[in-house]
């Protein structure tokens, strides 16, 4: 089968979060609603989905809620309820998988489909079929969703956008020039802010604009192998298959703090949150039955400036003690002067656990749980 001949499908729950919350909400269908934090746009926390109604205001995802609320002081703040999206994105799939069952899952809201051996598929490109997958996503959660469906993964997703909410675009690859080149170039999955402010700095801002740029420009501005990307992105070509299960890369666990805090005028308190948070990963870890050997820190600091650091070790662990000692070594690696607003754990380079009854060594130098945190205290 050629690319041409390809079907795929990109499925989007529109602002999955904040619609799941309307379903109870009625009363809020047409007024402008972020869902974050614990609800309250007086505290700390940023915004993780907004209705569309409040997008019209610039709310978006990430915004800190003070400042969404700036925009719109008439917009209504829920807390988020993860439990119930969890169960409600389990319902959309599998209504969808008895239909396509090839799916490829990108998280809570959004799927990949592999159509191509799918009944029905030829009618209307497509059309028909995506109907179908609407109709059951509607009968199995009440909600809408927009769906792309193109040769590849690259155009399927770019076409989900491109008729929100409860949309269905189809994209062939002969509609290249005329509907995906005049797009923006961060519309790219996989082009960020950062590359999109060098990518401008250079006089590119369309996909096609991208399309036509010397290959010598990006490979010098980007290195080869990003370089490569942006040109069979902007020229639409992606050989990637619907993956239908794929490993994690990491697990991680994060607080925005309601205030800010110190890292050593404050830093029992911001101690006992770091050990809470390597709690929760090592219970997370054990829970999925994977171990790992890099464990990293994360800090945002009050100026919104990110800090990482991480150390890998010779031996994978999961435990919450030894991921609880290594994250404190790498907090006394971070800056100390100045206020932080989140801290974060992560735990990278995985492996499956061994089976029970199987030896598994312990880094040498562990700590017993309830160790003294005074001891990684930062001097």
């Amino acid at each position: 089968m050629t690319e041409a001949d390809r079907r795929i499908a990109h499925l989007d729950m529109d602002a999955f979060y904040a619609s799941v919350e309307l379903l109870s909400r009625p009363d809020l269908a047409q007024r402008p609603v972020a869902i974050g934090g614990a609800g309250d746009p007086s505290a700390r926390g940023v915004v993780t989905t907004a209705n569309y109604a409040a997008r019209q205001f610039g709310i978006r995802s990430g915004m800190p809620l003070r400042r969404a609320r700036e925009l719109c002081p008439e917009c209504v703040f829920l807390p988020a309820d993860f439990d119930r999206y969890r169960a409600v994105s389990r319902r959309f799939k599998a209504a969808v998988t008895e239909i396509a069952p090839v799916m490829e899952d990108r998280g809570i809201d959004e799927i990949y489909l592999d159509l191509g051996a799918v009944p029905g598929v030829e009618i209307e490109r497509g059309a028909a079929l995506a109907r179908r997958l609407k109709t059951a996503v509607r009968d199995a959660t009440g909600l809408s969703c927009s769906i792309g469906i193109a040769p590849n993964k690259l155009l399927a997703k770019l076409a989900s956008d491109m008729d929100k909410p409860d949309g269905l675009t189809i994209l062939e690859l002969a509609d290249l020039e005329t509907r995906i080149w005049p797009l923006p170039a961060r519309r790219v999955n996989g082009i960020g802010p950062k590359a999109e402010a060098r990518l401008a700095g250079l006089g590119i801002h369309t996909i096609g604009e991208l399309a036509a740029a010397p290959a010598a420009l990006l490979h010098a501005n980007f290195g080869a192998r990003y370089a490569a990307f942006l040109r069979d992105a902007a020229h639409g070509r992606d050989d990637r298959p619907v993956v239908t299960h794929s490993e994690p890369v990491s697990f991680s666990r994060e607080t925005t703090f309601e205030t800010d805090l110190h890292l050593r005028r404050d830093w029992q308190e911001v101690a006992a949150i770091l050990a809470r948070l390597c709690q929760g990963l090592a219970q997370d870890l054990e829970r999925r039955g994977y171990m790992g050997r890099t464990i990293g820190i994360k800090l945002r600091y009050d100026d919104f400036r990110h800090v990482t650091r991480e150390t890998t070790c010779a031996t994978a662990c999961a435990d919450a003690a030894t991921i609880r000692r290594i994250a404190f070594e790498c907090l006394a690696r971070a800056p100390q002067a100045r206020r932080i607003r989140l801290v974060g754990v992560r735990m990278a380079k995985l492996s499956r656990k061994a089976p029970p009854g199987a030896d598994a060594a312990r880094p040498d130098g562990e700590p017993r749980v309830g160790e003294n945190l005074e001891l990684f205290a930062p001097r």
